[in-house]
């Protein structure tokens, strides 16, 4: 992420922490409600050979209020009345939440009510375990200690915090002789968090940062049993045939360890795609060896026409399985599983410097969006799915993830889907404490090299075999170092890592690596459409790791879930006001730059209503011609664009900026500003020299087409039309200039509406855009550019557009529904009798109570429809999200009068099960 110049929440010293505890009752603090808790559930594991179970949930308290030794709270039996129930992936603020402790941290201010202080000394956490078989041999696995931890099984300590510290280092603690047949307890004594001074997870300027720092455990603990020989490290390296695709070659590499007193041969066999496999191996006491299968010593793994992984649009998601089971005498030692994909990525730099991805040698424009998980870390598999699917619905391609690396079935999922991913470290903290002085955390220690490897060790070998994985970042706003590039680079390079290595998010290089090939110039804050068409600073030229026109505002209905009647007087009255749900950095503290820009444009907010609707029209037009810009300048000759990631595509709480939907996957102008802009075969305004282009997103060039462009003043009169056919362009995201609009048009208004139309071969219309421009251009000030926008000195004008009528939108709507699933088909008409147009008309599903149904994932919506047009769309949705309640969609607009409609019931076929 980008430089932060305001200081961030600091936590107060462990000094002053354990004084404010002793001030406290020990049974609840600050608003926590008192515990009164049974004993944990107890996690029954099986004695199979390579078996994996996760720990069910554990026990936790603070060490401030528990005064047993380490020994008795990690010993069967340990009472654990009065102990905070968590899930087996939590932080100590999650597991709070979970149990009522706090009010809802997502409304107004209540994430800053939480008290700091019983967070700054470290907690407890205690989980039992049962296993019937003591002589099968037994691991502890894990990573996602959040900051360090003291480890305990049955009394004994196994590990100490210099062992198990960092977010991502991954551990195994051969446990065996400390298990007894029945119940086992393994404690964890987790260390606090301070993103400043340990590598793990911070938040940056995200949003407020939590009060706990997410100390906890937020990665399964696995209790893995197995033989004398165990399976580790199993993957498989892929080279496709590029660009023939016609064959493939795998090697299986997996590593035996002998993990007796004795001398073993271990047979080792197996299947990958299709390819039976089997090696003896010799191990002598203790001893590992690297078992690998090649096609020089088995020709089967030579796939001729493999199935190949494409990412979304592109192709299909084919995966492979790798199956290994590890056998001494005859029985089963331990077995593994991995899940692969064949496809071949690049990332070389072009001939401006710039780095251009390509998959299975086809180039592509990396359209992505900024990730964010859950503030307090909770992980939820269809949460996560919603959001991927929203990704796909936009037309993006990939994920950028700074840092908070998901678990594993977030990667799992971007595999099934098709979604790209960009992991890496994140800046301005610990991380890049050794390489960006003055704007990060602490300077690093020895042992914090060490941290850093062993952390790049465990995620390449975890990321590796996932196709959805097309790079990683090893730097974000600044690169690493000589040592710590070439630790990292060991890492990867011993993990057998697949794809592109870049050093740096920004503009950046590292010794070895070189450039980065990436720009990270901005903006976070509010530009013009037009901005986006300059080739400089953060306009569409070369590869924006992280870019966007700042704030979004979320719909009306999120609005008034998320703050009080009096926070939502000031969000539309007072610019210069500090906005909570906006970011602790003091730079975008408030809207100040944005509501400017708002007035300047559209005129001054008569209301919240009226702020909301032009907040909607803003940030639609503006991030449409975000990714319109870069979309367009792709196969340009010179300084093309090759990659943009909108900042953010979502954010981890209740935002008022940085997000194509909310919190509650509600959609509003952002999101479909973006959803028209990435169309497959999309028509579109060119902001920097009026031509009207047609873009291919698809494969296969387009033929036989016509491009229609009109203009009108804002009460519908038509001053312009002019119709171009037999319009091409290639595929591969290739564009066509069709036509340019005129620099000056007689009789037309300061502010006028340009309506474009695309129709193929058959006459049938793919692609529709209506654009609302001025005769009187944004000015920007690009010398008192900084590193977070670009000053506005004059605004377009668009009051225009409030001179509007309004109009009638009739909408008729049904509901059909089968296997868990509804679809509502709402047919909109605009039924004014005169000229003016419905603008950005906008529906929503909603339920008897007026409260919108989500996610949901329309065809189409926020259309404008001139006298007599119609447009049917299309919402689909998981019927169960319906509550029981009779669909209904409400119809707004710009200019439309607002009216709720029923939408039927679905059909009775719906399984029970899913309601």
């Amino acid at each position: 992420m980008f430089p932060r110049r305001a200081p961030g929440h600091r936590l107060a010293t462990a000094a002053m922490a354990l004084g404010l505890l002793c001030s406290l009752n020990t049974s609840a603090w600050a608003g926590a409600r008192d515990p009164a808790h049974g004993p944990a559930r107890i996690t029954r594991v099986p004695s199979a050979a390579g078996s994996e179970t996760p720990l069910s949930g554990y026990a936790i308290r603070s060490t401030a209020e528990v005064g047993d030794s380490a020994a008795a709270v990690s010993s069967p039996g340990y009472p654990t009345q009065g102990w905070y129930p968590a899930g087996p992936r939590s932080t100590v603020l999650a597991a709070l939440l979970a149990d009522g402790g706090y009010d809802d941290p997502f409304v107004s201010t209540n994430l800053q009510k939480i008290p700091k202080a019983p967070f700054q000394v470290p907690w407890w956490y205690r989980s039992d375990f049962a296993v019937a078989d003591p002589a099968q041999r037994t691991y502890l696995d894990f990573s996602g200690v959040i900051s360090a931890a003291d480890v305990y099984v049955n009394g004994r300590q196994v590990a100490t915090t210099a062992d198990v510290t960092g977010a991502y280092t991954h551990h195994e603690l051969d446990v065996t002789s400390l298990v007894t047949a029945g119940t086992n307890t393994v404690a964890f004594r987790i260390q606090p968090n301070n993103p400043n001074k340990n590598l793990t997870m911070g938040w940056l300027d995200w949003l407020q940062p939590p009060p706990d720092q997410n100390m906890g455990i937020v990665r399964d603990v696995l209790v893995r049993r197995g033989g004398p020989v165990a399976l580790r490290d199993a993957h498989v390296v892929t080279k496709l045939a590029v660009p023939s695709l016609a064959t493939a070659d795998l090697t299986v590499k997996a590593q035996a360890r002998n993990d007796s007193e004795a001398p073993v041969t271990a047979e080792v066999s197996g299947t990958v795609a299709g390819v039976t496999l089997t090696r003896s191996v010799e191990l002598a006491a203790h001893q590992s060896r690297t078992v690998t299968f090649a096609p020089a010593d088995t020709p089967g793994l030579h796939l001729t026409s493999p199935k190949v992984w494409w990412p979304a649009g592109m192709g299909g998601q084919p995966l492979y399985g790798l199956d290994l089971t590890a056998s001494v005498a005859g029985t089963a030692s331990d077995t593994a599983h991995e899940d692969f994909g064949i496809r071949d990525v690049r990332a070389p730099l072009n001939a401006d410097g710039a780095r251009q991805y390509s998959v299975n040698g086809r180039r592509l424009l990396i359209k992505g969006g900024g990730w964010s998980p859950d503030e307090f870390l909770r992980w939820d598999r269809t949460y996560v799915e919603d959001r991927l699917k929203y990704a796909l619905d936009l037309g993006l391609n990939a994920i950028r993830l700074e840092g908070h690396i998901e678990p594993d079935e977030f990667f799992a999922l971007a595999d099934r889907l098709g979604v790209l991913t960009l992991p890496g470290w994140e800046c301005c903290d610990k991380w890049e404490g050794q390489t960006n002085p003055g704007e990060s955390g602490e300077k690093w220690t020895a042992a914090d090299y060490q941290v850093a490897q062993a952390s790049m060790a465990a995620e390449a070998a975890r990321l590796r075999d996932h196709p959805s994985v097309v790079s990683f970042l090893i730097g974000s706003d600044a690169a690493p170092d000589a040592t710590i590039e070439k630790n990292y680079l060991d890492a990867l390079t011993a993990a057998d890592w697949p794809v592109p290595v870049v050093p740096a998010a920004s503009d950046k290089s590292a010794p070895q690596l070189g450039s980065s090939g990436m720009k990270m110039t901005g903006p976070y804050d509010w530009v013009p459409p037009g901005y986006w068409y300059a080739k400089r600073e953060g306009g569409a030229t070369g590869f924006n790791s992280e870019t966007s026109a700042g704030p979004d505002i979320p719909t009306l209905d999120t609005l008034r879930r998320m703050m009080t009647p009096a926070e939502l007087d000031t969000l539309w009255k007072n610019p210069d006001a500090k906005q909570y749900h906006r970011s602790p950095s003091a730079t975008f503290g408030t809207l100040k730059v944005y509501d400017a820009a708002l007035t300047g444009r559209y005129g001054a907010p008569k209301s919240l209503a009226d702020y909301v609707r032009k907040a909607q029209l803003a940030q639609y037009e503006n991030v449409r011609a975000q990714y319109e810009a870069y979309e367009r300048n792709q196969t340009d000759a010179s300084k093309p664009s090759t990659g943009v990631v909108y900042w953010m595509f979502n954010s981890g709480w209740t935002s008022l900026h940085w997000q194509l939907m909310d919190r509650y996957l509600d959609q509003g102008g952002a999101y479909f500003g973006a959803k028209k802009a990435n169309e497959p075969l999309h028509v579109q305004y060119s902001y920097d020299d009026r031509s009207v282009a047609v873009v291919n997103n698809r494969h296969t060039p387009a033929t036989g087409l016509t491009a229609r462009a009109t203009l009108y003043n804002p009460d519908g009169t038509e001053k312009y039309d002019r119709t171009v056919t037999g319009v091409s362009v290639q595929g591969d995201g290739a564009h066509s200039t069709a036509l340019t609009l005129p620099a000056s048009v007689t009789g037309l208004s300061s502010t006028y509406l340009a309506r474009l139309v695309l129709t193929d071969a058959d006459g049938r219309e793919v692609s529709r855009n209506v654009y609302w421009l001025s005769t009187r251009a944004d000015t920007l000030d690009w010398a008192k550019t900084d590193w977070w926008h670009t000053p506005t000195t004059s605004y377009a004008d668009l009051t225009g557009l409030s001179s509007m009528a309004q109009v009638p939108v009739t909408a008729t709507a049904s509901t059909t529904g089968a296997d868990g699933r509804s679809t509502t088909t709402v047919t909109l008409r605009n039924t004014g009798t005169g000229k003016t147009p419905a603008l950005l008309t906008d529906v929503h599903l909603v339920d008897t109570s007026g409260k919108p149904v989500l996610p949901v994932q329309w065809s189409d919506n926020e259309v404008s429809l001139w006298p007599g047009e119609s447009v049917t769309l299309t919402a689909a949705y998981r019927t169960a999200d319906l509550h029981g309640a009779t669909p209904q969609v409400r119809v707004s607009g710009w200019n439309a009068l607002e009216r709720t409609v029923p939408a039927g019931l679905p059909e009775p076929s719906v399984p029970l099960s899913s309601r």
